[in-house]
């Protein structure tokens, strides 16, 4: 088997609800120095040897993220 690592982040200028609330969060409990916050997904994805990285693709533009608001990276982990 073959493992995929995906991470998924919400797009440049998109807002980011779970990351404002996560900031706002830290900032009242003292913690000032935070200045931003993101928050994503990662995703481990386990697949038949010689699955080809398009194809893991396919699959995040299908399902896994959604490529209107959000932008991911795939790395390849090995095997599983």
């Amino acid at each position: 088997m073959a493992r995929f690592e995906i991470y998924v982040t919400y797009r440049k200028g998109i807002f980011d609800p779970p990351g404002a609330t996560a900031e706002r969060a830290l900032q009242n409990l003292g913690y000032a120095e935070v200045e931003q916050v993101k928050i994503g997904k990662y995703i481990q994805l386990e697949v038949a040897d010689g699955t080809p990285e398009a194809r893991v693709r396919e699959m995040c533009d299908r399902l896994l993220a959604n490529p209107v608001i959000e932008d991911y990276r795939i790395e390849t982990a090995g095997e599983a």
